[in-house]
C-alpha cells in the first residue's frame, strides 16, 4: 500500500540559478522554453540519514542528460553537489527527495532557443518510504503506450517530454486499479515502469531488460552491485512478454520506489521470496551508509 507522499516542496528554502530562496518565491517565467518545449531534464534522488545516496553519479547523470538536448549545464559537478549539501542542511531534513532540474529559460519562445539562457534549481521534501508494506507485493498492468527507439528520441537523457507516456500509462493503470504500468519498448519487448526498472527471478537468478533503449539507472546499477556481492547471476537481456509465466518473482527499483516487489502482472502472479527480501535488506544496508557482508 503506497503511503502516497507529497511529491513536491511546500516551505522552506530551494536552490534557483546559485542562490537560496524561499519556496514560494522560486518563480519562473511562464514563456519558459522548458515548459512549452521540453527543453528540460532532471534528477531525482534521495538521502538517508542526511546523506544524499550516490549524490554525485545522479550529478553525472544531469550534466550528460544536459549534453544529449544540447546545452550545457553552468554549474560544475562540484557546485551542485556543494548546492545540494548546503540545501538539505537549511531545511534540515534527514529523509528526504532531492529533484535537480536544468531547462531553457524564456529568452525567445521558438524551436530554435540558442539564445535562452539556462536555468537550474534543486528543491526538495521530506520522504520515507513509498510503500509501506514491501513484501506484500503490487500489481502491474501493461501500458499501451510503447519506449522509443533511440533514433526517435533522446533516451539516454532523463528528459521531461520523454515522461508524457509514462503519465498516460500510470494514469491509465492507476485508473483500472493497478500500482503502476509496465512498459514495453518499440518492438514489443519489456524495457520498464513508468518510473522505475524491473528485475525477474528464475532459477535464482536475476533477468533484466538491455537498457538500449531505456535510461541507464542507478538504482538497477546498484541492484546489479548487490546481486555481484551475493553471487547471484545477472542476466541483461531481451526479454518478451511471454516469458512472464516463467519467472518465480519479480521486482522493480527507482529513487524514489527503492526495491519494491511485484506480485502480479495482469493475470500473471509472483510470489515475494528470498532474493527481494535479500535486495530490500542490501539496499536498506547501502544507502544508510552500511557495507554488505
Amino acid at each position: 500500500m503506497a503511503n502516497t507522499p507529497i511529491f513536491r516542496q511546500t516551505s522552506g528554502q530551494m536552490w534557483l540559478d546559485g542562490a537560496f530562496v524561499d519556496c514560494e518565491k522560486a518563480l519562473i517565467h511562464v514563456q519558459t522554453h522548458g515548459l512549452h518545449y521540453g527543453s528540460c531534464v532532471f534528477e531525482g534522488e534521495r538521502a538517508y540519514d542526511g546523506r544524499i545516496f550516490k549524490s554525485a553519479q545522479h550529478t553525472q547523470r544531469l550534466i550528460r542528460s544536459c549534453e544529449i538536448l544540447g546545452f550545457e549545464l553552468p554549474w560544475s559537478l562540484e557546485d551542485i553537489e556543494t548546492a545540494k549539501a548546503e540545501l538539505q542542511a537549511r531545511n534540515g531534513i534527514e529523509q528526504a527527495y532531492i529533484r535537480p532540474v536544468a531547462w531553457r529559460g524564456s529568452e525567445q519562445l521558438g524551436v530554435s532557443a540558442y539564445s535562452n539562457t539556462i536555468r537550474t534549481a534543486i528543491s526538495i521534501w521530506p520522504m520515507g518510504s513509498y510503500f509501506e508494506d514491501k513484501m506484500a507485493g503490487i500489481r502491474l498492468t501493461i501500458a499501451d503506450w510503447r519506449r522509443p527507439p533511440a533514433a526517435c528520441a533522446p533516451v539516454k537523457a532523463k528528459a521531461a517530454g520523454l515522461y508524457m507516456i509514462c503519465t498516460l500509462s500510470k494514469h491509465a493503470a492507476n485508473d483500472a486499479g493497478f500500482n503502476d504500468a509496465l512498459m514495453l519498448d518499440y518492438e514489443g519487448r519489456i524495457a520498464e515502469c513508468t518510473g522505475a526498472h524491473i528485475f525477474f527471478v528464475k532459477d535464482g537468478e536475476l533477468h533484466t531488460p538491455r537498457p538500449d533503449w531505456i535510461l541507464d539507472g542507478i538504482t538497477s546499477a546498484t541492484v546489479m552491485e548487490m546481486a555481484a556481492a551475493r553471487n547471484i547471476p545477472v542476466h541483461e537481456r531481451y526479454i518478451m512478454p511471454e516469458e512472464l509465466p516463467g519467472f518465480s518473482e519479480c521486482f522493480i527499483c527507482g529513487s524514489a520506489a527503492e526495491i519494491t516487489p511485484v506480485k502480479a502482472i495482469n493475470d500473471i502472479t509472483f510470489t515475494p521470496g528470498e532474493i527481494s527480501a535479500q535486495m530490500i535488506a542490501d539496499y536498506d544496508t547501502l544507502t544508510h551508509g552500511g557495507r554488505l557482508d
